[in-house]
């Protein structure tokens, strides 16, 4: 069987089963389910509108919508990629007590969990986890597990850029950040375990907001390094800038090792340029849709949190052709 007709197969799969749990029509569902409709989820996409990540993670929950419609009543509240913020948007969407709230699992955000828990809320973490409190209450998480994530793109990158011990390398990240920052931490250690010597440098808030305010930033460490030999952010919308860090420091393609994590049209292109070598996706799509689905089913039929896994596909040069069309799209 070929690998097209099997993902064929799975999104026939996939569709009918969703047909079947959302009741197909209305109508045929029982009394006691219909009273459950709709289902009122709020869903914080963490990052702000128009954001590239931000915007495919929005993409996937809508796509949930497309196809519940009006069994879910589905409200969006945007963020800036600020834990504060996120907590505040968190309280306000407990205030209207709906029946189901999908998160960034902020280390900010989990004071206010077991509340939201003892009110019936259903809480579906995405992209940030927090396993001692997903596991304690059963709830649902979708998205990378990042210690693992960043560890595996560290490793790579050792790998693909042939890195020796005694090279340097600079990791540009969050580990400021409790939950979010076991990223970073794992790219940090598969370098270090090579005898890689590991630069680092905290994502403010103005560049975490605004990428490009990067640039001098970056300019400035590559001048008083010449010798570093790759660069990792720790950022999807700041991995889709290097190619223009890198141009702004003076360097061409494949002068330097870039690496990050997520895709977005710019960061495809960069792939194929040769400014940017090697990403982990971790597939923001999912991230938006699943939560829905998993608030969905559980309110209407009980279901327990689910735990998917959604980063651990690595792109480069040889594989971007597979998924540059899914990146324009804002599937990617």
């Amino acid at each position: 069987m070929t690998k097209k007709l099997t993902v064929l197969i799975l999104s026939v799969a996939l569709g009918a089963i969703l047909f079947v749990l959302s009741g197909g029509a209305q109508e045929e569902l029982p009394p006691l389910l219909k009273e459950k409709l709709p289902v009122e989820i709020y869903y914080l996409v963490g990052g702000p509108e128009g954001e590239i990540f931000a915007t495919v993670k929005y993409n996937g929950a809508m796509a949930a919508k497309a196809i519940l419609g009006d069994r879910i009543d589905l409200k969006i509240f945007w963020g800036k990629w600020d834990p504060q913020l996120d907590a505040s948007l968190f309280q306000q969407a407990m205030a209207a007590h709906p029946d189901g709230i999908s998160v960034i699992g902020w280390d900010a955000v989990k004071p206010f969990i077991p509340e939201a828990v003892n009110q019936g809320v259903i809480v579906a973490l995405q992209n940030v986890d927090l396993p001692q409190v997903r596991e304690k209450y059963g709830l649902g998480y979708v998205g990378q597990n990042l210690y693992q994530s960043g560890y595996l793109l560290g490793k790579a990158t050792v790998e693909h850029a042939a890195l020796k011990p005694g090279d340097r390398a600079l990791v540009w990240g969050l580990l400021s950040q409790p939950a979010r920052g076991e990223r970073t931490k794992g790219v940090i250690d598969a370098l270090k375990e090579a005898g890689v010597v590991v630069d680092y440098i905290e994502i403010s808030p103005e560049v975490n907001a605004s990428p490009v305010q990067g640039i001098p930033v970056i300019t400035a460490y590559l001048a008083s390094h010449p010798d570093c030999k790759a660069v990792i952010t720790d950022h999807g919308a700041m991995t889709a800038t290097q190619e223009q860090y890198f141009k702004a420091a003076g360097l061409g393609p494949d002068e330097i090792f870039g690496a990050g994590f997520d895709l977005s049209p710019a960061t495809a292109a960069a792939i194929k340029s040769g400014y940017t070598d090697l990403v982990l996706d971790q597939q923001p799509f999912l991230q938006g849709f699943l939560p829905i689905i998993q608030i969905y089913l559980t309110k209407l039929y009980g279901f327990s949190g689910l735990y998917i896994d959604t980063g651990g596909g690595l792109v480069d040069r040889s594989n971007i052709d597979l998924v540059a069309s899914l990146a324009e799209l804002g599937l990617r």
